[in-house]
């Protein structure tokens, strides 16, 4: 039984009706070091009971193995909750820092079958292009997801990391039902463009990293003294060396608002992200990823915070003074083509 107290809202016009948080599960399986698996199953289940209903997925995580971990969870609640999931990119296994992106309709018809396999579903609720292959149009793209819709292997339809022109030009193939991209106090480029776009054309934002990988909790001040060697976040500039030292002292207003809201440095980054909504006059779902019942209670219990007009204008500047870029390789973002 889901808790009502979580409010509710649709993904794009037509889209599906989802808490106003949702899981990022990636971690479970993959990028941030080790899981317990069985605290992981319970977090699932506690956060559907606490009125989450958005679980995230992509079958680049952990090379399929985070759909298939999620699948029996996925089954035993399959008429509560909304999977989503995405196609786009793929590793390289002697190169695990090395993407490959893809587009084109013979990759995306292959990924949609070994998704449907791995989570055992009939149906992919939210299908998303992860990342934009620039050598397909984008209408051919968008144009083959929307004969999986078609054939009923999937329901709605989500692009993450594109631009507004690509947006706009994919919304008059079919209708998007959400744009996921990073947004948190610390990245917040897609405001320039995307925001905008997406709030004239009906379409949802689902925020990824909107506790910024866990840098705005506070849990980690340098990503290569302290978290383990295989977690992802040693790659990325912002949380090594003298970025991370500059960006630590970046937290310093969060922590003076969580203070006075009696809330933890996450909640108050949560509710920034979560308040964007009203601010921009769009649906905004984030989707912070944590592997433990504590966290998902702590982030849930953030939608039901309100910051103050002077709170939003302490937190504004934080953004414009990061240090460092997102990912160490930048082409593979909607930035690098705004």
């Amino acid at each position: 039984m889901t808790d009502s107290s979580t409010a509710k809202v649709r993904l794009g016009r037509n889209g599906p009706e989802v808490g106003v948080q949702g899981l990022g599960c990636m971690g479970m399986s993959w990028a941030y070091g080790p899981s317990d698996a069985g605290e992981s199953r319970a977090t699932l289940e506690r956060a559907l009971e606490l009125g989450v209903t958005l679980f995230d997925t992509a079958d680049m995580y952990g090379v399929g193995e985070n759909e298939k971990f999620l699948s029996p969870f996925f089954k035993a609640h399959r008429d509560e909750l909304v999977v989503a999931t995405k196609f786009g990119i793929s590793t390289v296994p002697d190169e695990p820092t090395k993407r490959i992106i893809r587009n084109d309709a013979p990759y995306i018809r292959q990924c949609v079958e070994a998704s449907l396999k791995r989570l055992d579903v009939e149906v992919i609720d939210l299908y998303y292009m992860h990342r934009r292959d620039v050598n397909v149009p984008i209408e051919e793209t968008v144009g083959t997801m929307a004969e999986l819709v078609r054939e009923g292997k999937v329901k709605h339809l989500g692009l993450s990391e594109v631009t507004a022109g690509e947006l706009r030009a994919a919304q008059a193939v079919h209708p998007i039902a959400a744009v996921q991209s990073e947004w948190s106090l610390f990245s917040r480029d897609l405001e320039a463009h995307v925001v905008g776009a997406a709030a004239e054309l009906g379409v949802a934002l689902v925020p990824y990293s909107p506790l910024g990988r866990g840098f705005l909790t506070g849990s980690f001040s340098n990503a290569v003294t302290e978290l383990t060697d295989e977690d992802f976040r040693r790659t990325l500039p912002r949380f090594t060396g003298e970025n991370a030292a500059a960006n630590v002292a970046l937290l310093e207003p969060i922590r003076a608002v969580a203070k006075a809201h009696d809330a933890s440095p996450a909640q108050i980054a949560l509710a920034w992200v979560q308040q964007q909504s009203t601010v921009h006059g769009l649906p905004v779902v984030p989707i912070p990823g944590t592997t433990k019942r504590t966290r998902v209670e702590e982030n849930v219990a953030a939608t039901h915070i309100t910051l103050t007009a002077e709170e939003l204008s302490l937190l504004d500047p934080i953004a414009a003074k990061v240090a460092g870029a997102r990912y160490p390789d930048m082409t593979f973002t909607a930035t690098d083509r705004e």
